[in-house]
């Protein structure tokens, strides 16, 4: 079993639902934790949450830029020296009729589940080459997976998600660094405030579930490498 304790971890989407439960999680493993998101009001209250926690740091970063990437990384290495654990959480849904999507949404699909999911593991992988080692952890959704009606701009970015990072699990391997890619199906986050579908949110899975499997992911035998994890309720399977 692998440890966390003194691993430097960046969870990317950190005041989202997903992100805040493996941050609670984590909290109490030792490893430092540096949490970043766009909305630097709802990091200053996720971090406020956690003031009795010693490592513990929030940065606010709009990964859609990829100079505020740059400089994420930049701090972390200024400050801790090295980069462990990169935690891919951030994202943003949309269902509607392949033809009621206008450029706009397509271009925020786009920039947030695709563009900004590269800068990020494009610039951690590199601090991480620096120690030869290195993990991954990329929160995909099974709509990376599988096709949906009305799926199409998300498909189009989670897809894209999967592809690069196989290509870079690729290329980083003879470093050390791995890659876990997450397919969750179905859990109750922010997610579904602005879908039309109808959904029993009672029947989805909670956050604390997915946060689970990151972190057993996270703390499998070193020379242990999970490639693609899926995790779906009951009441929503995809095979």
């Amino acid at each position: 079993m692998r440890h966390l304790a003194d691993q430097v971890v960046l969870v990317v989407g950190a005041t989202g639902g997903i992100g805040r439960a493996v941050v609670e999680r984590l909290k109490g493993t030792g490893a430092t934790l540096v949490l970043a998101a766009r909305s630097g009001d709802r990091l200053q209250q996720l971090a406020a949450t956690l003031s009795g926690e010693r490592n513990v740091q929030s940065h606010p970063c709009d990964i859609t830029q990829p100079d505020q990437v740059v400089q994420l990384m930049q701090a972390i290495r200024e400050q801790h020296g090295r980069l462990d654990v990169l935690i891919n959480a951030a994202g943003a849904g949309l269902l509607k009729p392949y033809a009621k999507i206008t450029p706009t949404e397509l271009e925020q699909m786009l920039a947030l589940n695709l563009k900004g999911c590269f800068y990020t593991t494009q610039q951690a992988a590199e601090l991480m080459k620096e120690h030869q080692q290195g993990h991954i952890c990329t929160v995909v959704g099974i709509l990376g997976k599988h096709s949906m009606a009305m799926g199409a701009a998300y498909c189009a970015a989670k897809f894209g998600v999967v592809g690069f990072s196989k290509c870079m699990a690729e290329e980083l391997k003879r470093y050390g660094i791995k890659f876990s890619l997450f397919y969750f199906g179905g859990v109750d986050t922010p997610f579904w405030d602005g879908v039309s579908l109808k959904v029993d949110r009672q029947k989805l899975l909670q956050p604390d579930a997915a946060a689970a499997l990151i972190q057993a992911a996270l703390e499998t035998d070193r020379h242990a490498v999970p490639l693609e994890l899926s995790l779906m309720p009951d009441s929503h399977v995809f095979f």
